[in-house]
């Protein structure tokens, strides 16, 4: 063997560097290096007796030049090192330092533009094969890094073991690491500018440790083998504006547990196989998923995401999450996601100052700090930011079929004033309250997932009068393809509370929607937050006694059903779940087997099957010209309108009264003469009303009435809505 000769050596500060996790160049440090016909190798390696380097069959001891480094010549071909520890305990293993690049000029140029749609196949960690060894790639975004390192079990969280190659100027840190496979634990340990040490989950990992624990997980997420071609192929048609739409929220965590196994929520394999099962014999056409992206916190709900990224390991791993994805498909029914790009937690191991500064949110907290939440705001206006929250709409789109996503509290994103006093917030350019770099977000957002992923839907909760979000973007809308009607879910329900014998005083509520019901695609939502934080259950919301409770309900679903606009339900409401929703246990399923519940829930499946088989219900539910009022009437708290479909699709009639007042010889125009069949009656029998009606139907005689041609006679029981369809 050569002496070991000066030049060959680290010099004396990249030593320094390297013992003390403070080597930003560990590549140019490290590993093989050629000097002629000679070839040199240098590893570092805290805490080994000895090392040796493996040739083919022979090995040799790589010499310790100093404290963990150990630096030699070595014979040309593949090599493996052969360390022992001071107990005398020997392993074999790829030096990681011999590898070359994983991502190239394309991936790099894309990265610094922040244009890269296929981030996730870039950075994250990725099991993969790399110059004929199996193993893993990392990759992170840290500009403002001193050094980063991949730090786990396997090297003891020690940052000083791998500490990667920074590439050029794109701020992109990446090393291959072989032997490293599903399942292994991980952080990123970065040193900032500052000389600060902290370590970080990786912000594009596709999996993460069980809550409370923080690491990320490398998980595989290639190669499911879906089953769900029919269902692809004929989504578009599914989603579209002219399609019914009826959407089962489920939070998935408390649906419904196992109690015989500790009181865990079911997983996700359960999920698809008893939750579709249950949305499919409702009627639901969507499950519309709260947030699965994984979060540190239970009580946020999943709206504080840290690995969006990832869907939560609570009920399983990925591929298991593609088992439900999979299983709703093959039965029919689309899957929603509520989707969190306006805020993320300042939880230490997130995103946070990830490289210790600002990176992903504002310096400036009037910018950058969510009051109401605690949390932090994404920095829309930086390019890279906004390239890792489309990438990742698209990600869950194509990698796990979504077919949709909900945007969280859009509202909070428009306005740079939201829920802050004067003096509190930053104006635009033009001194208005405008976020022009999130309604420049929310647009590229929505051009990237209709046009990469072709099929899905997008939905704004947005809670203001903000124009156009359901408008293409380049007819300057927000182009998202429907919107939450916030408006008329707060006003039906201040009427719906409202004592009967008070309603006439304010009859507007229960119509005034109609005045804006076609500006936008609107989704009708009586969602989750309508049942927490002491508003109290659907049921409870009700006035009267019990009967009369139930009757309201029954009469509201009716009139939800009837009204223009896509249907939303949150779990529970379906059965009228007396008590309000609690997110640590199940939904009262003991309450769903009781009488006057199991009546509303079967009103609930017969609305939802009415409703898809009735064109005049949902074709024209975003269109004026699917809509006609008939008459309301405050004095008696009644309202009758009719909806309309294509061509050739036969009307419908929807006759409201509440008040508890039975009317019988209730007449009304309608647009033509003949049979009507009763299709429903939110006070028949069998839902739990008092069985009041018409006997299936009516006749509508050529008397005008209520600027119609025809006009009939119905009976109108207290507290209820009827649905008429013209017969041929």
């Amino acid at each position: 063997m050569k002496k070991l000769t000066k030049p060959h050596l680290p010099s004396v500060d990249d030593q320094i560097a390297l013992e003390s996790g403070r080597c930003d160049r560990p590549f140019d440090v490290l590993g093989p290096k050629q000097d002629g016909k000679d070839r040199w190798l240098t590893v570092y390696h805290p805490d080994l007796a000895a090392l040796k380097v493996k040739t083919g069959s022979i090995s040799t001891d790589l010499p310790r030049v100093a404290g963990d480094l150990f630096c030699g010549p070595i014979p040309e071909g593949d090599y493996l090192l052969q360390a022992e520890s001071g107990g005398g305990v020997t392993w074999e293993f790829d030096d990681p330092y011999r590898f070359d690049p994983v991502l190239g000029d394309v991936d790099l140029h894309l990265l610094g533009e922040g244009t890269h749609r296929r981030l996730w196949q870039a950075l994250g960690a990725h099991v993969m094969t790399h110059q004929g060894v199996k193993g893993t790639h990392f990759a992170v975004w840290a500009p403002n890094a001193q050094r980063v390192s991949v730090v786990g079990q396997f090297n003891g969280w020690d940052g000083r073991h791998h500490p990667m190659r920074r590439l050029g100027g794109s701020g992109i840190w990446e090393i291959f690491l072989p032997d490293r496979r599903e399942g292994t634990l991980y952080k990123y340990e970065i040193l900032d500018a500052q000389g600060r040490v902290m370590q970080k989950a990786d912000p594009i990992g596709f999996g993460s440790q069980h809550p409370p624990e923080k690491a990320s997980v490398v998980r595989d997420i290639t190669g499911f083998g879906w089953k769900d071609g029919e269902w692809m192929s004929s989504r578009s048609t599914a989603q579209d504006r002219t399609a019914p739409i009826s959407i089962y929220e489920v939070h998935p965590g408390s649906w419904r547990r196992k109690w015989d196994d500790g009181g865990r929520p079911l997983s996700y394999r359960e999920m698809a196989r008893d939750l579709v099962a249950y949305a499919k014999d409702m009627g639901f056409t969507h499950l519309e998923l709260m947030p699965v992206s994984e979060f540190p916190f239970d009580g946020s709900w999943g709206y504080q995401p840290v690995g969006l990224y990832a869907p939560t390991i609570r009920f399983g791993p990925p591929h298991e999450f593609r088992d439900l994805v999979d299983a709703a498909h093959q039965a029919g029914l689309g899957v929603l996601l509520d989707w969190v790009p306006g805020h993320f937690p300042t939880d230490a191991h997130g995103l946070a100052r990830f490289d210790g500064t600002s990176l992903y949110e504002h310096e400036d907290p009037r910018e950058g700090f969510h009051q109401d939440w605690n949390t932090l705001i994404y920095n829309y206006g930086r390019t890279e930011v906004q390239n890792f929250l489309i990438a990742n709409a698209v990600y869950w789109c194509q990698e796990y079929h979504i077919d949709g996503l909900r945007v969280d509290a859009v509202a909070s994103m428009l306005y740079r004033d939201y829920s802050r006093k004067d003096g509190e917030w930053v104006p635009n350019k033009d001194g208005g309250r405008e976020n022009y770099e999130a309604i420049d977000f929310l647009q590229k957002m929505n051009i990237a997932a209709y046009g990469e992923t072709p099929g899905i839907m997008t939905v704004a909760e947005e809670s203001t009068s903000y124009p156009q979000v359901s408008a293409p973007v380049d007819a300057g809308g927000l182009g998202f393809g429907f919107k939450w009607n916030m408006g008329w879910m707060n006003d039906t329900l201040r009427y719906m509370s409202r004592d009967p014998v008070h309603r006439q005083y304010h009859h507007d509520l229960m119509s005034f929607g109609l005045m804006y019901a076609f500006t936008e695609n609107f989704i009708l939502p009586i969602s989750h937050d309508e049942v927490v934080h002491g508003k109290g259950s659907m049921l409870h919301k009700m006035p009267g006694d019990e009967w009369q409770q139930f009757a309201n309900l029954r009469a509201y679903y009716g009139f939800m059903w009837g009204h223009p606009g896509k249907k939303l339900l949150f779990m529970g409401c379906e059965f009228a779940q007396p008590e309000e929703w609690n997110h640590n246990g199940e939904l009262n399923w003991h309450a769903a087997g009781l009488p006057l519940n199991q009546g509303v829930q079967s009103l609930v499946h017969d609305l939802n099957h009415l409703y898809r088989a009735t064109p005049a219900l949902y074709v024209k539910d975003c269109d004026a010209d699917g809509f006609e009022w008939i008459a309301t009437d405050p004095a008696q708290s009644t309202y009758a309108w009719i909806r309309k479909g294509n061509a050739g699709d036969p009307p419908v009639v929807v006759v409201c009264n509440f008040t508890p007042i039975p009317r019988p010889d209730f007449r009304i125009g309608v647009p033509q003469a003949g049979p009507w069949r009763e299709a429903l009656n939110t006070d028949a029998a069998i839902y739990g009303g008092s069985g009041m009606g018409n006997m299936g139907g009516v006749i509508a005689d050529g008397q005008a009435q209520d600027g119609q041609p025809a006009s009939m006679s119905v009976t109108l029981p207290p507290l209820s809505v009827v649905i008429f369809v013209a017969e041929d």
